[in-house]
């Protein structure tokens, strides 16, 4: 989904929505951080570097989504909210392991904000996962997406913008039957609410990137997820969480869709602009269908693959929209000599 976990950009960001909608805001380059070497093969991008940027960001889309459908078929044993107990809490153990973030040496309000972080993380899966439970994982993503976009959207100000939001209504429509009568009502409200979340871990990934070093904002803000989503899935699984089967499953979750496509994420950010990376972010919709057809056998109508398409459009569209924008106050600085 995506609202997986996404890169914290580890420097100042004056416009952390600039990116476009279904992303954090990540930084187009992060050579010198310690993370990045840390996870990346040794000497190197190695062997996944020769995928190349964009094969990358597909490649980390694909873990993302097959993921996803991975987490569907371990719920019969887990519960939703156990799946996401069980992913929040083993991305949080292998992230804290990896970064190995400083503790001390942060003031009262570096914690509330990655307390928030983690709290926003924690909803995001939550209420996502609650939504896949209910709906099929395309139409599900493709409800999240709208989160992100309406924030891109909103923080543009541009007429164009219009254009985008009116694709992204007519996909929702198509996709709800002209009113959610094809979709289960309370699965579509758990996707919308994970979108809403979406919108404000980008807003909080932004505050927290700026706080924290590399990528240990990140870290803690998953372990602090884990902590208070952890007694939620004992609470619904109980033992079930324990069984050899469930954690293997469980773990395979966790890889798939945070840390993997993070590392992915953070090798293709090295020689591919931010811009790039969020219009390849905005097929995520699509991905997630193909993953819910091969994995969980979940056919769309045609009504549902246009509805999806249109989504992914205005997606685009939004992205390319803010990307003009960029360079066009990137042009006028440099033509009055304020550049630089």
């Amino acid at each position: 989904m995506y609202a997986e976990c996404r890169p914290v950009h580890t420097q100042p960001h004056p416009e952390p929505t600039s990116t476009g909608p279904p992303v954090t805001t990540p930084a187009s380059t992060t050579p010198q951080s310690a993370t990045a070497t840390t996870l990346s093969p040794a000497g190197g991008p190695g062997r996944l570097g020769s995928l190349g940027p964009v094969g990358l960001v597909l490649a980390g889309g694909v873990s993302v989504q097959f993921g996803g459908a991975l987490a569907v078929t371990l719920m019969p044993r887990a519960g939703a909210l156990g799946v996401v107990a069980l992913r929040l809490l083993v991305a949080a153990v292998v992230l804290l392991l990896v970064c190995r973030p400083r503790l001390r040496g942060h003031s009262r309000t570096d914690w509330g904000t990655v307390v928030v972080f983690g709290v926003t993380m924690a909803a995001m899966n939550g209420l996502f996962y609650q939504a896949v439970a209910r709906i099929p994982l395309g139409p599900a993503v493709t409800l999240e997406v709208l989160g992100p976009l309406a924030l891109s959207v909103f923080a543009s100000r541009r007429a164009i913008n219009v254009v985008w939001a009116a694709l992204a209504l007519a996909g929702v429509f198509l996709l709800g039957g002209g009113g959610f009568s094809g979709l289960d009502p309370t699965g579509a409200a758990f996707a919308l609410g994970a979108g809403a979340m979406w919108a404000a871990y980008i807003v909080f990934s932004a505050r927290t990137g700026r706080r924290f070093p590399q990528a240990d904002g990140l870290a803690l803000a998953m372990a602090v997820g884990a902590v208070l989503f952890l007694p939620l899935g004992i609470a619904e699984s109980g033992t079930k969480l324990l069984d050899p089967v469930t954690l293997g499953l469980g773990a395979a979750v966790a890889l798939l869709s945070s840390v993997l496509p993070y590392t992915l994420e953070l090798l293709a950010l090295r020689r591919l602009p931010a811009s790039t990376f969020a219009i390849l972010m905005s097929l995520e919709p699509a991905i997630a269908a193909t993953a819910g057809f091969l994995i969980l056998d979940q056919a769309l109508s045609a009504a549902e693959a246009a509805a999806i398409a249109l989504v992914v459009a205005a997606s685009m569209g939004a992205v390319r929209t803010q990307v003009g924008r960029g360079r066009k106050k990137r042009a006028a600085l440099e033509s009055t000599g304020l550049e630089g």
